[in-house]
């Protein structure tokens, strides 16, 4: 700990000297963005459950479920990953709500962290005005295993969206 403001201080001037920097003489033409890449072995373990993944813009896997009384949702399970320590870790996501603004009315947010509390495997999240289930897993996940975060992650939001806007099937 007693090298602590002394890391600090690095950290602060390593993120203040570019600011400082003179700008480029020139610009640099601007570049098409390609789509990002999939990870292709996650394309095959979802295969692999028979599923039929469709690839988005980003790079992630976009799946379609038929569920009953003729709801459907869709659920994207991420390509990239991110790490903490020995950790990798993919999120599998699904959006329940879309707010008319960019924030969560209070109502909705509060009903979201009461289910939280019910729910064992993900956790609700606020992106903009979204609201998506977001279960986070071992980036290697595969098989049964892989399947039921996928079908907990799916049937989480879709039932939150039924809840929360009666009588619509936005998701």
């Amino acid at each position: 700990m007693k090298h602590l403001p002394a890391a600090v201080a690095l950290i602060a001037a390593s993120f203040c000297l570019p600011a400082l920097a003179a700008p480029p003489a020139t610009k640099a033409a601007p570049v098409a963005a390609a789509a990002a890449p999939s990870d292709a072995a996650l394309g095959e373990r979802l295969r692999a459950l028979g599923l039929n993944p469709e690839i988005d813009a980003d790079g992630d896997y976009r799946l379609l479920f038929g569920l009953d009384g003729g709801r459907q949702q869709v659920v994207y399970v991420r390509s990239h990953t991110e790490s903490f320590g020995q950790l990798r870790i993919r999120e599998i996501w699904s959006p329940a709500y879309q707010a008319s603004g960019d924030t969560l009315p209070g109502p909705i947010a509060n009903r979201l962290l009461q289910d939280g509390q019910e729910n064992i495997l993900g956790a609700w999240v606020r992106q903009d005005g979204t609201a998506p289930y977001v279960t986070r897993v071992p980036a290697d996940l595969a098989g049964p295993a892989l399947s039921d975060a996928i079908e907990a992650t799916t049937r989480a939001a879709d039932a939150m969206e039924a809840e929360l806007t009666p009588g619509k099937d936005q998701f």
